[in-house]
């Protein structure tokens, strides 16, 4: 292992900024841990449903505070897709070109994993399983892909917003929710937030690509002003605490994109800035930016796959005499959560199974279409860590 880390250290080019790929590591990981704990299949009547712990226990909010991590996703991704397309452009790339590249490295495994899928209903109606059954592990498995398309819309825009002030999209927000919320106008408004609430981010980080690293006086404005925003709008707004959909309540703060999403997710790029001096000391260790590397190398794979994961134990643990704590009993109380926590291991491992099946196909298809689509700060088969 120290070997290994060894050599993906010394092929790291000098200039790379190993706290970007953190950043992405981090906002992975608080992704799959976030789904896993605030989302559990329980069993009823024969069939399976989803359900949120968040709706009978609401002192779990500050759990979403935690693994709610998306506009950092969209930082990174508006630092990293504006310095991508310039590159691009210095070396006389087409947009066409430059765009067909990251298409591919988005979308490329999302085939692989509904191909699974569509065998897999296939297989449980045919076995006899209820529709609603099948519906709700499909939507669990498919919902989380929102993501990826509204960042394939805005990457897709990038030469147009790579220079616009993240205020304007912030104005943007402000007044939808004020024309749905404040004045009663229809909630459809709501919905243009999906774009301009992840632009918010995708701009800071497109600006910190164009302009060079904010100061830490910025990354603690940013903090305040945010934390300070959303502590206002929650309990002075009527805003939800949680900073992620729970089944049942009148609004969510992510369904579409809410002002008080918006100013948590500026609270957490000012988090990211200040995270980035601390990060880059603590990646010169081999180890730890081996660890990084390699979760960046297969970070599709883990998204894509981890809901996959969980579902993969929760129907084994059907085999079992009777309901599992925290696995298929309902999360109502104190003891669900420490028996869940107790079953994130058991989660990882399989995920782990599905990260060996399926991350060969992450790797070709981001290596298919041309001899410069890389990927950012990863050990290549040659030895050589490459730049997108």
């Amino acid at each position: 292992m120290r070997e290994l880390a060894r050599r993906i250290d010394s092929a790291t080019p000098p200039d790379r900024d190993r706290a970007v790929d953190a950043l992405r590591a981090v906002a992975i990981l608080g992704v799959v841990l976030g789904h896993w704990l605030v989302t559990a299949l329980v069993t009823d009547s024969g069939a399976i449903r989803v359900v949120s712990p968040l709706s009978s226990l609401p002192g779990l909010a500050p759990v979403s505070w935690v693994f709610q991590t998306l506009a950092v996703f969209f930082l990174v991704g508006g630092h990293v897709g504006a310095r991508s397309h310039a590159a691009a452009r210095a070396r006389g790339e087409t947009y066409r070109r430059w765009l067909g590249v990251r298409m591919a490295r988005l979308f490329g495994p999302v085939a692989t994993v509904s191909a699974v899928w569509a065998v897999a209903a296939g297989l449980m109606l045919a076995a006899g399983a209820g529709l609603p059954t099948v519906q709700a592990l499909l939507r669990l498995v498919l919902s989380p892909l929102w993501f990826l398309v509204v960042l394939a819309v805005l990457t897709a825009a990038t030469p147009l917003v790579a220079r616009l002030h993240p205020l304007w999209p912030l104005a943007v927000v402000l007044h939808a929710d004020l024309v749905r919320f404040g004045l009663g106008g229809p909630q459809e408004a709501g919905w243009i937030n999906v774009a301009a609430g992840w632009l918010v981010p995708y701009c800071l980080g497109a600006s910190w690509a164009r302009r060079g690293l904010p100061g830490r006086t910025t990354g603690w404005a940013l903090l305040a002003s945010g934390t300070a925003a959303t502590a206002g709008l929650v309990l002075c707004a009527g805003y939800p605490a949680s900073m992620v959909g729970v089944p049942g309540a009148g609004i969510s703060n992510l369904g579409p994109p809410t002002l008080a999403a918006v100013t948590f997710g500026l609270a957490q790029c000012g988090g990211a800035v200040l995270l980035l001096g601390p990060l880059r000391r603590a990646l010169r260790r081999p180890v730890a930016w081996a660890g990084v590397a390699l979760l960046n190398l297969s970070a599709m794979t883990v998204f894509l796959w981890h809901q996959t994961a969980m579902i993969a134990v929760t129907t084994t643990g059907l085999l079992a005499d009777g309901p599992l704590p925290g696995l298929h009993t309902a999360p109502d109380g104190a003891g669900w959560v420490v028996a869940r926590l107790a079953w994130l291991p058991v989660f990882a491992g399989a995920l782990l199974v599905c990260w060996s099946a399926f991350r060969t196909n992450e790797r070709k298809r981001a290596r298919g279409g041309a001899s410069r689509v890389v990927h950012e700060g990863r050990p290549t088969p040659s030895g050589a860590v490459r730049r997108a």
